[in-house]
């Protein structure tokens, strides 16, 4: 097995049909899939990036809505959490509080949580103004960005940026310790669950 030193994982939870498994599969495969149906249970991926020299798995879990009673068991043993919302969709807009209040109810208190508007490539049927999501970010203390699975544009950025993130926040509890991070994701038994693993 490839050595690494921190090991994260990264759950993706939204409405159905907002990108979340196309996110995923842009930055772990560098692909768009059109026509991308929905996913069955949760998809799980892995990538190894390089931040500082050091070498970060990123397990990113996309589960349906449908399958909540699944993507619950992930909850709490993410690092992060990406709530993902369509730009051309009021609908899943309207449903963020919903999701909001899963995370209180199951994520861990310290889980770093970003806000990704998505599909922002379809300029001509945006719904939702980046202000509002901006807004709805900051009233829940929540990072924010928007993003485009289609043109890749700022899904790379989204995901570094929560590794180097993760990292510091890593770096910070070796400090505060003086061991390694003990983290609630480093199991590995979620790999038996999974429909598709990919590991660079």
């Amino acid at each position: 097995m490839e050595d690494y030193k921190y090991l994260f994982k990264v759950v993706l939870i939204g409405e159905a049909g907002v990108g979340k498994t196309c996110l995923v599969r842009r930055f772990t495969q560098g692909l768009f899939p059109p026509g991308q149906g929905a996913t069955i249970g949760v998809d799980f991926m892995i990538k190894t990036v390089e931040i500082n020299g050091e070498k970060i798995k990123i397990w990113d879990t996309a589960g349906q809505e449908r399958f909540r009673s699944i993507t619950q068991s992930y909850y709490h043993s993410a690092n992060a959490l990406i709530l993902v919302y369509d730009v051309c969709s009021q609908l899943s807009f309207d449903s963020l509080p919903h999701w909001i209040h899963e995370i209180e109810k199951y994520a861990n208190t310290k889980v770093l949580s970003y806000l990704v508007g998505n599909k922002i490539d379809q300029i001509n049927r945006r719904e939702i103004p980046e202000h509002i999501g901006k807004q709805f970010a900051k009233r829940y203390e929540m990072n924010f960005m928007e993003t485009s699975a289609k043109e890749a544009e700022n899904v790379d950025t989204l995901f570094l940026d929560i590794a180097m993130e993760l990292t510091k926040l890593a770096r910070q509890q070796e400090l505060d310790t003086d061991k390694s991070p003990t983290f609630s994701a480093g199991t590995t038994t979620v790999v038996s669950n999974c429909s598709s693993c990919f590991r660079f």
